[in-house]
């Protein structure tokens, strides 16, 4: 909670940066809400927000935080490519690293950063699709979806491409954050294509003013995948 909520100059990046894309009435998805931080700093822009958590814990601290806000909408379930019932495993002791991709949790298992995460436990969860939430709460000005390795099974579950969107990229996990990016880009393909930015994992901030094409960001994260830290990238339409 602390690290989430307690820092007030990493809140006024994350204002400076979202801005971008939400601003007063604007509606933004928060795919992978955990507790919270990005609906505090959406609400503090004047956005409504969907947020979507699985993880009973953090939908505990989410209902705490936002509850009585009725510009935040809760939504305790996992998004996929189809509706049903599947098993989210748990770490305990690392809860933000939470996975349904049992691909990416072998993956990031030889990063250094993780060979101390457990997923020790594991809880069945409802699972919706992403057309399913739009039909329900309209169309998202920006869309995060940071959901620890299944974003590409989140995004298969979107049949048409919203203006702005993030995912997360991991470099212990290039291949299939590399697949999932040119989902993204075959969604915006359909729209007069998107636009590409990157922000450095809980920095809050862009790597460059410079939005980019496919070829440019694939470059970007080339150069970048030797240090081994996470981050997100960020696409807009053009």
């Amino acid at each position: 909670m602390v690290i989430y909520h307690g820092q007030p100059a990493k809140h006024r990046r994350m204002r400076r940066l979202y801005a971008q894309f939400l601003g007063p009435g604007d509606l933004g998805f928060d795919i992978g809400a955990h507790v919270g931080s990005r609906v505090r700093a959406w609400r503090r822009l004047g956005a409504r927000v969907v947020a979507v958590e699985p993880q009973p814990d953090c939908v505990r601290v989410l209902r705490l935080l936002f509850g009585r806000d009725r510009g935040v909408t809760l939504v305790p379930t996992a998004l996929g490519e189809q509706s049903g019932r599947a098993s989210l495993a748990l770490s305990t002791t690392n809860p933000t690293v939470s996975s349904m991709s049992r691909d990416w949790m072998d993956s990031v298992s030889t990063d250094k950063s993780f060979q101390r995460v457990r997923w020790d436990r594991a809880v069945e969860v409802e699972v919706m699709t992403l057309d399913d939430l739009i039909a329900r709460h309209g169309e998202p000005a920006f869309c995060k979806i940071d959901v620890e390795g299944f974003e590409a099974q989140v995004l298969a579950g979107l049949s048409r491409p919203v203006r702005a969107l993030s995912v997360e990229y991991v470099p212990s996990a290039h291949d299939a954050s590399m697949a999932m990016l040119d989902m993204v880009d075959r969604l915006g393909a359909t729209a007069g294509g998107y636009r590409y930015n990157y922000s450095l994992a809980e920095t809050a901030r862009m790597v460059g003013d410079e939005w980019l094409d496919m070829p440019g960001l694939v470059a970007l994260l080339e150069r970048l995948r030797p240090t081994g830290r996470s981050g997100d990238v960020y696409a807009r339409l053009s």
